[in-house]
């Protein structure tokens, strides 16, 4: 049976002196070799992400991440230590720990700001967990004008303060603020009339 054994150690060996060429490749800034290492992780990263984020939009932004962290760390990474695809998966992990951090501080946010703006109701704001909690977001942040949709994408989505929103859109801290109140109270508002069986009335 020596054959037999020669054959099914083939594979793996085949697999070691690709991962080696493009791992050589990488280090060089090959562009050919990285577009490769796309090919053949790709779909382990993303695999990886939608089943931790629950979420395939987020899961696509982390495998953005993901390859764009590769690309720029590459001087970092070590053969030595251990191989190129256990590399791409520790990447993996720390950006899927940083898309749940961000996606947490935005739920956070909105959920104590929107009861500052609403005052005591007796219960706070459902947080917009599962898919149709997401649905319903995106469709009442569409309505809001266009200044408070500004304001509370950018604090949502771009994890920005106030200040920060106010230097970068030019407007007042004040009228950020303001903006803020305001779309806030509407969207939880929105959010709560649409949860509502129908669609009733607040």
């Amino acid at each position: 049976m020596p054959a037999h054994s020669v054959t099914a150690l083939t594979p793996p060996v085949e697999e070691t002196l690709i991962e080696e060429e493009l791992a050589r490749g990488l280090a060089v800034g090959d562009e050919p070799a990285f577009a490769a290492i796309y090919q053949r992780w790709g779909s382990l990263v993303h695999t990886m992400a939608a089943r931790s984020l629950g979420d395939t939009h987020e899961a696509d932004d982390v495998t953005q991440q993901v390859f764009i962290g590769a690309w720029r760390g590459r001087a970092g990474f070590r053969p030595e230590r251990g191989p190129l695809g256990a590399w791409l998966v520790g990447i993996t992990r720390r950006k899927i720990v940083d898309a749940l951090v961000a996606r947490n501080r935005r739920l956070t946010l909105m959920d104590a700001a929107a009861r500052e703006a609403g005052g005591p109701r007796g219960r706070q704001a459902p947080a917009p967990d599962d898919v149709l909690d997401r649905v319903i977001l995106v469709e009442a942040l569409s309505r809001l004008p266009h200044h408070q949709r500004t304001v509370l994408c950018m604090a949502f989505y771009d994890d920005l303060t106030q200040a920060q929103i106010a230097q970068r859109t030019g407007m007042p801290l004040g009228t950020v603020k303001s903006h803020a109140r305001r779309g806030l109270h509407r969207l939880r508002e929105a959010i709560e009339h649409d949860r509502l069986p129908g669609g009733a009335d607040d």
